[in-house]
């Protein structure tokens, strides 16, 4: 994957457009894949992790979760666990507008994570929330569908994918 630098400069009028546009620099680096870039799948929830769990035990075929937990720092939507699904199932990574825990092992799996902090405390379980909607991330809204495309520099969505 080219550099999200890279992608910038040679993509200018996309950005222009508003058909390549770059998430806000909020969010934390774990895992041990630092670039990782596929078409998104989202998902809309709030301190529940339960519709989480039910995309991530489907096939990702190198696809990246997006999870829109509303930014909330009052529990974590994924840990060690879901992450190493997310592993074992093929995608190439995940984003959340939100909290993860257990560090050291998500820190330990061969996969792009992006969180805004840890936090020790797990999510509810009851179901609520809504997959493959429209979401609003760090300053963009993010469709299923579209791509993103992360590096250590940042984080791209392109309403298409690149030819890099």
């Amino acid at each position: 994957m080219a550099a999200t630098a890279e992608i910038c400069d040679t993509n200018a009028a996309h950005i222009v457009s508003g058909d390549l546009r770059i998430l806000h620099p909020v969010f934390r680096i774990y895992g041990q894949a630092r670039a990782f870039s596929g078409p998104i799948v989202t998902v809309k929830v709030f301190e529940d992790n339960k519709l989480v769990r039910e995309v991530l035990e489907t096939k990702g075929e190198g696809r990246v979760l997006v999870i829109d937990g509303g930014g909330s720092m009052r529990s974590a939507l994924m840990g060690g666990n879901m992450v190493q699904l997310a592993q074992s199932m093929g995608w190439a990574g995940i984003v959340v507008n939100g909290c993860v825990r257990d560090v050291d092992e998500i820190n330990g799996c061969d996969i792009g994570v992006r969180a805004l902090a840890s936090y020790p405390l797990k999510s509810g379980k009851k179901g609520t929330g809504e997959k493959h909607v429209p979401v609003y991330v760090a300053g963009t809204f993010i469709r299923d569908g579209e791509w993103l495309y992360a590096d250590n520099d940042g984080i791209l969505v392109s309403k298409f994918e690149l030819s890099i």
